[in-house]
C-alpha cells in the first residue's frame, strides 16, 4: 500500500500548484523538477518554490498515491517537451546549419541544426539534439535506429 506524504499538493484557482506542508504553511507556484530527467526520469523529484528552494523530495514517482502521481505527471508533461526521434528521414545538407526531417514519438517534424556541437552525447548510447529554437530532441539508443538514420547521424558525430 502506498503511504501518503506529510504534505498536500493541489492546483489553485489559477491552475498553479500549491503545497501545504505538515506545519500548515502553504507555498504557491510549486514546480516539480526531475533530478535525472533522461537517465532516471521517475527517480528523484524535487518540489521547489518559485525561488528554487526545495520544499519536498520524492524518491520514486511510482511510490506516490495515484492522484498525487497523476497531478505531478500532468504538470511535468506540460513543462517538459522533449520529442524522441524514432527515425531520421533526411537532411538538407551535411554542412551546418542543416535542416533535418525526423519522425518522432509526437509526429513528423523538421528542425534546423546549427552545428555539430548541438548534438550532445549522454549516457551511451543516448544523444540529445538541440535545434535552432532551443527545443531538445532525444535519441534514446542511436544503435536502435534504422540503417539510413544511423548513416545520416554518423556524418554529424
Amino acid at each position: 500500500m502506498t503511504e501518503r506524504p506529510d504534505y498536500q499538493l493541489r492546483r489553485n484557482a489559477f491552475g498553479r500548484l500549491e503545497l501545504t506542508g505538515a506545519d500548515g504553511e502553504t507555498h504557491e507556484g510549486v514546480v516539480p523538477v526531475r533530478a535525472f530527467p533522461i537517465s532516471a526520469p521517475d527517480d528523484g523529484l524535487a518540489l521547489v518554490d518559485p525561488y528554487g528552494h526545495e520544499l519536498a523530495w520524492i524518491d520514486r514517482l511510482a511510490e506516490l498515491p495515484q492522484d498525487l502521481r497523476m497531478l505531478l505527471e500532468a504538470e511535468l508533461a506540460g513543462r517538459e517537451f522533449m520529442p524522441v526521434i524514432k527515425r531520421i528521414v533526411g537532411v538538407a545538407s551535411f554542412a551546418t546549419p542543416s535542416t533535418w526531417e525526423v519522425e518522432t514519438d509526437r509526429g513528423t517534424t523538421s528542425f534546423v541544426l546549427k552545428g555539430e556541437e548541438d548534438i550532445r552525447r549522454l549516457t551511451p548510447p543516448a544523444l540529445l539534439i538541440a535545434d535552432s529554437h532551443g527545443i531538445h530532441f532525444l535519441i534514446r539508443d542511436r544503435h536502435a535506429l534504422d540503417q539510413h538514420s544511423r548513416r545520416i547521424l554518423d556524418r554529424f558525430l
